[in-house]
């Protein structure tokens, strides 16, 4: 495997950059520096808030590019690249979608802050690993910003219980199973391989030269756009079938791993 040519490197987070304590390790920040004395760029993308990827990647998120919101927000800096939001009478019809289903939990995605309702204490805890900035609202439907995404949450399996639900809207939006508990809804250009494209052309790198890094159905389309796409050893099955390559879990170090063999 010739990674000679590799001018950016690309790696969702939550089981991938992420290990199950949702901690990105010292080794990557470290790996990180070496990346940039070689001036390789690096983009982190996931279905987080904005707020939430940059508060993990802290001390080096002025020197990155961030991916937000399964694609539907891309920033460097302060800067917004991309933003790509639902028209305003689609999340209507995605929260009425969802009024017949029990035990779930939408949450409006928004380019500064999310909102989301007050049912569910367990909920806002959990949440908060997920959104730094959020706001419990009585009516969602009155939210008069922006919405880049709508993530709906299962405690149990969102494949099951909330897919099925959602699963007639694919014709018109982006619907994706983007973690064992959420579903995402967007606009049918708000997903990473749309982004990740911009990027690329902003960028002038071609397909052999980025290295993506993936593990669950959200990151189906940025894998696709790579000579060198890994999935990880703890991904979706549809991940590690489109994937042209296979790496450690996200416990085990796998993005960094494959990084200490391009240095």
């Amino acid at each position: 495997m010739d990674l000679s040519h590799i001018k950016m490197v690309v790696s969702d987070m939550d089981g991938t950059l992420l290990n199950s304590n949702h901690e990105v390790s010292q080794r990557f920040f470290e790996i990180f520096k070496e990346l940039q004395k070689r001036n390789i760029t690096f983009v982190a993308a996931s279905g987080r808030q904005y707020h939430s990827m940059v508060d993990k990647l802290d001390s080096i998120k002025d020197e990155i590019i961030v991916i937000a919101e399964n694609g539907a927000l891309v920033k460097q800096q302060e800067n917004v690249l991309l933003t790509t939001p639902i028209h305003k009478s689609e999340v209507n019809r995605i929260l009425e979608t969802l009024v017949p289903l029990e035990n779930v939990h939408p949450v409006l995605c928004c380019q500064n802050n999310a909102f989301v309702g007050s049912d569910s204490d367990a909920f806002i805890t959990m949440l908060k690993e997920y959104y730094s900035e959020f706001r419990i609202v009585e009516d969602r439907a009155n939210v008069d910003e922006e919405v880049l995404k709508i993530a709906i949450y299962h405690f149990e399996s969102s494949e099951k219980y909330i897919y099925p639900a959602v699963k007639h809207l694919e014709n018109e939006l982006k619907v994706k199973v983007s973690g064992a508990n959420w579903v995402d809804v967007s606009d049918m250009n708000a997903h990473k391989g749309y982004a990740l494209q911009k990027v690329m052309e902003q960028h002038n790198i071609a397909p052999h030269e980025v290295m993506v890094f993936g593990d669950y159905n959200n990151d189906l389309e940025m894998l696709e756009l790579s000579e060198y796409s890994f999935a990880m050893a703890n991904a979706h099955p549809n991940v590690l079938k489109a994937a042209k390559f296979k790496t450690l879990s996200n416990n085990e170090f796998g993005v960094e791993r494959v990084l200490e063999k391009l240095l």
